[in-house]
């Protein structure tokens, strides 16, 4: 059975910066469940897995525009230095969790600090690099949701 938007996949990933270094990985913990098309993976990397099966093994290199997208200056952005609790000690190039507006969890990085504000940059952190996406596929089951 091939993956199609809509499958429901179970696989073992490693995502990979150009020069080797790992960035996350499944390889060694619990293989990753989703389905294709609800959001748990970048679109880009969702579609690098249509028309994969199970027991596939595939190494895919994939541009800034394939992935987490091309760095953004707009995702740059000044926030009063009262929006992070007192006890949190900023430091440039520190990186930090925050909610967005829906609840999810996104990291941050602290690019610039001054006296009552901070300077956030608030694009992905592998926006703009070419990234390796390693997968096996163990599992794949097609389903008929017409929600996604």
């Amino acid at each position: 059975m091939q993956i199609t938007i809509g499958s429901n996949v179970t696989m073992h990933y490693a995502l990979r910066l150009v020069d080797g270094m790992l960035v996350d990985s499944s390889v060694d913990n619990e293989a990753l469940s989703f389905v294709v098309g609800d959001g748990t993976l970048d679109k880009g990397l969702e579609l690098a897995l249509i028309g994969l099966r199970a027991g596939d093994r595939q190494t895919l290199t994939l541009m800034p525009g394939q992935a987490f997208g091309v760095r953004d200056e707009a995702e740059l952005e000044w926030v009063h230095r009262d929006w992070f609790p007192p006890e949190i000690k900023l430091e440039e190039g520190q990186i930090v969790l925050l909610s967005d507006q829906e609840e999810r969890d996104v990291l941050v990085a602290v690019v610039e600090i001054q006296d009552e504000r901070v300077r956030l940059d608030c694009n992905n952190p592998l926006a703009g690099r070419d990234i390796e996406f390693e997968v096996e596929i163990l599992s794949v089951e097609n389903t008929t949701d017409p929600g996604l």
